[in-house]
């Protein structure tokens, strides 16, 4: 399906408000905005935040020799390997978050008539977008925590082998 314009959604806008808007639609519509804000922002904040957990995750292959956590991809393939494996969850985070962050309230007035449908129809498409981004942000959470936790275990496995 092909997005449509902007200018259809505000001719529907303006259509349905005809006169000044009644306090109530107002009020809803506040409401609606205000919890896709902070949804984007917790979704900003889960991308930033797994930035940091993906540049931590790749500190053993990154590091420099005789670090602590250094691997040597030639001498140690298996603990790279785990390094990267460990990182690929960060990045499905990274993916549901950046997809959420795309999503848009897809408002299509055609065949509507009058007020009371046209208003269904906002609120409709803009609850269906806030559900799907509280979605994609509950997913990218829960692939968050499963990163950091295999990033913890190669940390936990690259210093038991050079402790032994």
């Amino acid at each position: 399906m092909l997005p449509t314009s902007f200018r259809s959604r505000l001719r529907a806008f303006r259509d349905m408000r005809g006169e000044p808007p009644e306090p109530g639609f107002i009020a809803d519509l506040e409401f609606l905005e205000n919890r896709d804000l902070d949804l984007s922002v917790r979704l900003g904040a889960m991308l930033g935040f797994n930035a940091l957990m993906i540049t931590i995750g790749t500190h053993p292959i990154s590091a420099s020799p005789g670090a602590p956590l250094s691997v040597d991809a030639a001498t140690q393939p298996l603990l790279v390997l785990a390094s990267l494996i460990g990182i690929a969850p960060l990045i499905v985070s990274c993916a549901l978050a950046l997809r959420a962050m795309l999503l848009g309230e897809e408002f299509d007035a055609e065949g509507l008539e009058g007020d009371a449908a046209l208003r269904q129809r906002l609120f409709a498409s803009f609850v269906h977008s806030i559900d799907a981004q509280a979605r994609h942000l509950r997913l990218a959470i829960r692939w968050t925590i499963a990163g950091g936790a295999l990033t913890l275990a190669v940390w936990a496995a690259i210093l038991i082998e050079k402790m032994v």
